[in-house]
């Protein structure tokens, strides 16, 4: 179990006792006032840069050696860099300028963050390219772009070489720039334990997925495969971690031939269940640290044949294999892993279950706290809900930190409160609450909006526009190769129709008992999601909002899972697709302007709190007072609207 002590997060198990610290990421954004001076970093950088092989550019990512979007403390090179902080952006640093490029979630947080040396790019506005288009298009002709071949992927790579190539521009491989700049105060790599889930959480053995596995490597034309993404290798495997905070994962990475199965990870870090399976399975154990070595030194198929890597691959993997000997496509291991099985789709039910229960004590005990004039802090709020968290069966931690924000510390979409310098939440104020938790049977991911004083009409009608969207998620019917991309617009329109709009996707992919995020499913306008139907047994999030930059923020998020629909017709024999609702939280009343809903609409909320009441309610049942109050406030917020 993942619990939180004094500044670092510990996991408990009957096998395994750890703990890890904060992670740099993990910073919160109440410090963002006062940023980092990065002046004298940048200047030993710019030293280095100037060194043999000299590059008249470096590139940062945010990601490590497995394309991660959370990090590890030891890999959070661009946070250190640039004292940015967010999960997302690529820092570009030149002899005479650095820019940070980011998303629409984070432009009040890096705006924030970043010090004078820092120019903010804005991806996504008119205007503002990426930080791919700047290599190709900003800098001069015959540039040399510095880059770590562990952390730029082979997708990434392959493209800007072919858009470097007019210019006569030139990527070149160093040693890890920052990695030395940061010196002996870089942390260390974490190497926790490592223990089994079982296949009753699972429904399918490590076993089966190989076997799977393999006759995807076939079909794709090639021999063999190199699995290097963190949540993929523990999905195969059926190995949970936590070198990671917040997500289950640990740094390995996997082969897979027709004949041999390896597992690169430190033998001493696994428990002798993990031992005892893995060994079952026939699987053999390497070095973490000597995958590079090992690709080289045995090759995976002779020359005629191909390996199969996924498009995040780094180059320094695809290097030690051979660039001759790869094909780069999707990784099959993402699309298995994205369908999940009815085991795992009824523990995300179940999973879900018990966490409203804790959700409508958290929600009860703070409305109680601010009518009865009490100071509860943004941070005290988030510990009191991990605290009713702590108590579910299956708990094994937090999925991510937990996004408690009150008034315009809402409207900075992934904000995270400071214990030590945070604000206190008001009643006259609106509060979001974006919060979840890693349990044995699913993950959990819930965003609600309330506000416990009296609301403005824009804040109600702000509100009612996002529900309206979300409902419109949730009610949708797709035909089958319908992508998320193709579905967006549909939570966005209600709140076009008022001039309105948000700067993030409407839904990401989310793990069993793994990463949060997940891909490849999603809904979004990022076209990407467009390579990806949705197929039965996806899990998704459904989080329209809307973010009034200085006053509140609002979203609404729901977990959903791709089901097979019921309709009347058949048309072209095919099965058609909808949604099912695992969330298990009601929707604040007081917010919601009946008068804008339709009446299918309205429909909606009334059985949508009726199943809450009817699942959640008998959890509550206890005769502590936590109970008895969050069964009465469970029932008010249910009640018909």
């Amino acid at each position: 179990m993942w619990t939180r002590l004094a500044g670092a997060w510990s996991i408990s198990s009957p096998s395994t006792s750890i703990i890890f610290r904060r992670s740099i990421a993990a910073m919160s954004e109440a410090k963002a006032a006062n940023p980092t001076n990065t002046s004298k970093r940048l200047a030993d950088l710019r030293g280095l840069m100037k060194k043999e092989p000299k590059v008249d550019a470096y590139l940062i990512p945010s990601e490590d050696q497995h394309s991660s979007e959370y990090l590890a403390s030891c890999d959070e090179r661009r946070a250190f860099i640039s004292g940015f902080t967010g999960s997302a952006g690529t820092a570009l640093v030149l002899h005479d300028s650095a820019m940070l490029f980011t998303d629409g979630r984070y432009f009040l947080q890096a705006g924030q963050q970043l010090d004078h040396n820092w120019t903010l790019m804005k991806q996504g506005l008119p205007q503002v390219p990426t930080w791919q288009e700047y290599l190709s298009k900003n800098l001069p002709s015959k540039s040399r772009i510095g880059f770590d071949p562990t952390l730029i992927s082979i997708g990434d790579f392959e493209t800007l070489e072919k858009d470097l190539k007019p210019l006569e521009s030139n990527l070149i491989p160093t040693s890890n720039l920052v990695d030395t700049v940061w010196g002996s105060d870089r942390p260390s790599r974490p190497s926790n334990s490592v223990f089994p889930l079982e296949e009753k959480y699972t429904g399918k053995s490590s076993k089966d997925k190989i076997a799977d596995l393999r006759q995807e490597i076939e079909k794709k034309k090639a021999t063999a495969t190199v699995v290097t993404q963190l949540d993929e290798v523990a999905w195969l495997f059926n190995l949970r971690g936590s070198d990671i905070p917040f997500n289950p994962v640990f740094f390995a990475y996997a082969c897979v031939t027709p004949s041999k199965v390896t597992l690169f990870t430190n033998k001493d870090r696994l428990t002798p269940e993990a031992i005892q399976a893995l060994e079952a399975d026939q699987v053999s154990i390497e070095p973490y640290d000597s995958v590079v070595q090992h690709l080289q030194a045995n090759p995976l198929c002779s020359t005629s044949e191909k390996v199969l890597v996924g498009k995040k691959t780094s180059v320094a993997i695809v290097n030690a294999i051979g660039k001759d000997k790869i094909i780069v496509d999707r990784a099959p291991v993402t699309d298995a892993k994205s369908i999940k099985t009815d085991t795992e789709v009824e523990g995300f039910r179940q999973s879900h279950i018990r966490d409203g229960a804790a959700l409508a004590r958290y929600f009860s005990w703070l409305e109680m706290q601010l009518q009865s004039g009490a100071q509860v802090s943004e941070s005290d709020g988030a510990d009191k809900l991990e605290h009713y968290r702590k108590q579910l069966d299956l708990f094994m931690g937090l999925s991510f930190p937990t996004i408690s924000s009150t008034g315009p510390n809402g409207a900075i979409i992934h904000y995270q409160p400071d214990p030590t310098d945070c604000a206190i939440i008001k009643k006259d104020q609106v509060y979001l609450c974006d919060s979840g938790a890693q349990f044995k049977d699913g993950t959990t991911d819930t965003t609600r909006t309330w506000h416990f004083g009296e609301p403005n009409t824009d804040e109600i009608r702000a509100f009612t526009r996002v529900l309206q969207g979300h409902i419109s998620i949730d009610t949708l019917i797709i035909p089958p190769e319908t992508s998320g991309y193709c579905s967006d617009s549909l939570a966005r329109k209600f709140l076009w129709e008022d001039g309105m709009d948000y700067r993030h996707g409407t839904g990401h992919g989310v793990g069993h008992f793994l990463n949060v995020h997940e891909g490849p499913q999603g809904i979004g306008k990022r076209i990407a999601y467009n390579e990806t139907p949705l197929k039965a047994g996806m899990t998704l999030s459904n989080e329209p909002g809307y973010y009034a930059d200085g006053k509140f923020g609002i979203r609404i998020e729901n977990i959903v899972v791709v089901r097979k629909a019921e309709t009347r017709y058949r048309f072209g024999d095919q099965d058609y697709l909808g949604f099912e609702h695992v969330t298990m939280c009601p929707m604040h009343r007081k917010l919601i302007d009946k008068s804008l809903l339709s009446p299918q609409e309205l429909k909606w909320v009334n059985l949508y709190h009726a199943e809450v009441l009817h699942k959640v309610g008998p959890l509550l049942q206890g005769k502590n007072e936590d109970d008895i109050r969050a069964l009465a406030w469970l029932e008010r917020e249910c009640k018909p609207l």
